[in-house]
C-alpha cells in the first residue's frame, strides 16, 4: 500500500512562501482547525505567542489529491541549488503540439513571475522546452 506522503519546505517566510505555492500549484492555504475561523484565533487560543505566528503554514489540495505542501521556518538562509525540486507540468503530454506546450509553459512562467517567482533560465533540449524558475526565497522548480 503506498504511503501518504507531504512536501517540506524551510524557508525564512512561510506565510509568503505558502501564498506563492498556493498559486503556482493551484491549491489553497489549509484551512484552519475545526471551530476557529482563523489561524491567528486558533494559535491566540494556544497560547502561541503572536511572534510565532508565522513558524508553519501549509497548502493543500482542494481536490484531495496532492500531497500537503508545509513551509517551516528556519533559522539558516539557502545557501546552494535545490537537490529537489518540483515540476509543474502544464504543457501538456507529446500528443499535444510543441508550439502549444510552449505557449502554455511560457504562459505560466509569467503568472509565476508576477506572483513573486524569478526566471532563472529557459531551456530547449530535444524539441522539448521548459523555464527554471525560482520562488519568492530562491527555491529552484520547473515549469515544463
Amino acid at each position: 500500500m503506498a504511503r501518504e506522503v507531504q512536501i517540506v519546505i524551510d524557508c525564512a517566510d512561510p506565510a509568503r512562501l505558502a501564498t506563492f505555492w498556493a498559486s503556482a500549484l493551484h491549491y489553497e492555504l489549509q484551512p484552519p482547525p475545526e471551530g476557529f475561523d482563523s489561524w491567528q484565533a486558533a494559535l491566540a487560543s494556544w497560547g502561541v505567542p503572536e511572534s510565532e505566528w508565522n513558524k508553519a503554514s501549509a497548502v493543500v489540495d482542494p481536490s484531495g489529491a496532492g500531497p500537503r505542501v508545509f513551509f517551516q521556518q528556519v533559522p539558516e538562509p539557502k545557501r546552494s541549488k535545490n537537490r529537489v525540486h518540483l515540476d509543474i507540468r502544464v504543457g501538456g503530454g507529446p500528443e499535444t503540439a510543441a508550439p502549444e506546450r510552449q505557449g502554455r509553459v511560457d504562459a505560466e512562467a509569467e503568472r509565476l513571475r508576477s506572483e513573486g517567482g524569478t526566471v532563472l533560465r529557459v531551456v530547449e533540449e530535444r524539441g522539448e522546452r521548459w523555464v527554471v524558475m525560482g520562488d519568492p526565497e530562491a527555491n529552484e522548480f520547473c515549469v515544463t
